[in-house]
């Protein structure tokens, strides 16, 4: 039994997962197998939802079904590989559908199915593999289209209920469950690795324990206004079923819109996104006491630097990585540690992520914060692209 991220894609016919090089604790699926101008269109406003105390009822939830679910689509894949399936939703009345890059990785032939039993192919337009997006283009009548208002992702809190509407296991359309936002700022390995096949990071991964499963990814993550506030893309596994399928642990992985919103100008027009660079490496995972004592830090939050890339905006800001052996295997002392990124507090390295990857470009500076031999600096680094 093996525990990992999974990318939720259906295998049509071939049983088993698509695998890719991704943190090694997650394993991700997304597809099910076998088993210019765009005017947003927005539906009919509900009433303000501000993440406090609600009486929801089934009327809430069953009104934002009846107007979103005619905006989620359903991905059918012919690839090399065979034939897969996925989730997606619809962005404009131009015919823009939004899903996953790893939906329609490889594929030779898209049909998509829309929840009125109208079926068009589809066109890839455009990806991004560092946040695992792709945009497709459908040429159907505008009026066939009903596009999902995209809603704004860093006002989220902790708790807060969400609904997710997808494809699970290829044959369940227009599938809807609910959860809440149970952490927000995570950090996934992005699809893109460099040349020596190192994963890049992606950032301002929301974590929810609405219900999703293979098929599912693509699929919007909504509040209870009937705004997609995320990207449906892993779920945390604890093992697989008889027949291979990975078994949801109640811990799923959505792309924020908001990063989704700062790459979509660019897809739109077929082109390719340049994430912010920085050029370091951090544990995506908390330090325990011990390391801190090891690493001779007092202090027990922020992103310690491991590494600094040779000639990249961290080397040349002067940051430092860890070379220092300590009596703990494969921790070195010596690395900066980073607290506040432009007045901001950082906790952890995916609160550095999450800040410049949806405020930041290549070529602006941050003003960083660090902790060098128990002494606090200030560094500005002006931001590169990733390489």
């Amino acid at each position: 039994m093996k525990k990992g991220v999974t990318i939720i894609v259906s295998i049509l016919f071939l049983v088993g997962l698509m695998a890719c090089q991704f943190s090694p604790n997650i394993d991700f699926f997304g597809k099910q197998t076998d088993q210019p101008t765009v005017m947003v269109v927005t539906p009919t406003a509900m009433p303000a939802y501000s993440g406090g105390t609600i009486g929801i009822n089934d009327s809430v939830l069953a009104d934002i079904f009846s107007r979103v679910n005619p905006g989620v689509v359903s991905i059918f894949i012919s690839s090399d590989q065979g034939q897969s399936s996925g989730s997606g939703f619809v962005y404009d009345t131009a015919g823009h559908i939004i899903t996953n890059y790893h939906v329609v990785e490889g594929a030779n032939y898209i049909e998509v199915d829309f929840p009125s039993g109208l079926k068009a192919e589809g066109t890839i337009l455009s990806t991004d593999l560092d946040s695992d997006i792709a945009v497709i283009k459908v040429d159907v009548p505008a009026d066939q289209l009903v596009p999902i208002p995209l809603g704004d992702s860093d006002a989220l809190k902790v708790g807060q209920l969400v609904v997710a509407i997808g494809n699970p296991f290829s044959t369940f359309s227009s599938t809807m469950t609910m959860g809440i936002v149970s952490a927000k700022g995570r950090i996934l390995d992005s699809i893109r690795t460099d040349q020596d096949r190192n994963s890049f990071t992606a950032g301002d991964i929301i974590q929810t324990d609405a219900t999703i499963n293979p098929g599912n990814s693509g699929g919007p993550l909504l509040n209870l206004n009937g705004e997609v506030i995320g990207v449906n893309r892993a779920i945390q596994t604890s093992g697989t079923t008889s027949d291979g399928s990975p078994v949801n642990s109640g811990i799923g992985f959505a792309v924020s819109i908001n990063i989704v919103k700062r790459v979509l100008p660019t897809l739109l027009l077929g082109e390719k996104y340049d994430y912010p660079y920085i050029g370091i490496s951090s544990s995506p995972y908390d330090f325990t006491l011990a390391e801190y004592r090891a690493l001779g830090i007092s202090q027990t939050s922020g992103c310690y630097i491991t590494t600094v890339t040779a000639d990249g905006p961290a080397d040349l800001a002067g940051l430092r990585g860890g070379n220092d052996p300590t009596e703990i295997p494969n921790l070195f002392a010596g690395g900066d540690l980073i607290v506040a990124v432009d007045g901001r507090p950082i906790i952890s390295y995916g609160d550095l992520i999450s800040y410049v990857f949806t405020n930041k470009s290549p070529g602006d500076q941050i003003n960083l914060t660090i902790i060098r031999n128990n002494k606090q600096m200030e560094v500005t680094l002006t931001l590169g692209k990733r390489p």
